[in-house]
């Protein structure tokens, strides 16, 4: 052998024994996982996926699903398997990953057969959240949200016919922190701010218990401002829809004490609002001159 077949002999064996090195130095690290390189198939992931939610081990069955859709993702289980994978996380107390995955799943699949789950998924995760009427309202706006969607578009499945209670505890909800806030501005003299609570009451949260109170304050705040046949109107859609409310009586005796009556304007915001007052007799009442109080 010649001496450059000598030297071209010795750098090979260098550069092999450097690759065996290098192999024997990547033993210690992490190994190829073969379940990902030959998942099971589809069928029987989700199979073990629902079992796992059958014995309440509902992470684990998230995680399963997701890794159905994952690893087949153009197989017929792996459409189903994010819902169900929203719903295993909902289940073990994850909210924010439920709502992920079943807003992926809408995303995706808008109209399909598990889309009203979807929708039912995010809905119950933002209802469980509600807040009371002193904090943040977000969650019973994105629930209410998801809501009408299920009434609007899904009106036949079985969550759009359980989800009218959801719906008015929401609505009460958003009213009652906009009367929160406005009797805070009412207490400290800003009028212009409470009026625009108010009004927000009694535009878009009609069918809820705090309509007449939001009527009353209204009273009591154009009162305060001199706006007499704004005050006036108030009482009366107040008196023709609730004449049998304290807040009708109070609002009453309020007017009475400036020399004023209930009386419909057909051109203001509030009887356009609520459909103009019939004209009939407004229910006239014998009560003690009193204002609106702050109870």
């Amino acid at each position: 052998m010649t001496t450059s077949a000598r030297a071209i002999t010795r750098v090979l064996s260098a550069v092999s024994a450097l690759i065996v090195l290098a192999l024997a130095g990547c033993g210690g690290g992490p190994k190829l996982d073969t379940a990902a390189l030959n998942p099971d198939p589809p069928s029987k992931m989700f199979a073990d996926a629902d079992a796992m939610m059958s014995k309440g081990n509902f992470d684990d069955a998230a995680q399963k699903f997701e890794a159905v859709d994952r690893e087949h993702p153009y197989s017929p289980e792996a459409r189903k398997s994010i819902v169900m994978a929203a719903y295993a996380y909902y289940r073990a107390g994850k909210t924010p990953e439920a709502i992920a995955s079943a807003e992926r799943y809408v995303a995706m699949h808008p109209g399909t057969k598990e889309a009203p789950l979807a929708h039912h998924i995010i809905a119950q995760s933002y209802f469980d959240d509600l807040k009371t009427a002193n904090r943040d309202q977000t969650p019973a706006r994105k629930a209410l949200e998801q809501l009408k969607i299920l009434k609007a578009r899904y009106p036949d499945s079985e969550y759009a016919r359980d989800a009218d209670n959801q719906i008015r505890i929401c609505n009460d909800n958003l009213a009652a922190q906009e009367m929160e806030v406005g009797r805070y501005y009412l207490d400290r003299h800003n009028y212009v701010g409470a009026i625009n609570r108010f009004k927000t009451v009694v535009s878009d949260y009609q069918t809820t218990a705090h309509v007449e109170e939001a009527l009353a304050r209204l009273v009591e705040c154009y009162m305060a401002l001199g706006i007499t046949k704004e005050a006036q109107n108030a009482a009366a859609v107040l008196g023709h829809n609730y004449p049998d409310s304290k807040w009708y009586k109070d609002s009453y005796a309020l007017l009475e004490s400036g020399g004023l009556a209930p009386r419909e304007d057909g051109d203001s915001w509030l009887s356009k609002t609520w459909g103009a007052v019939p004209k009939l007799s407004v229910p006239k009442i014998s009560v003690p001159s009193l204002s609106v109080n702050n109870g």
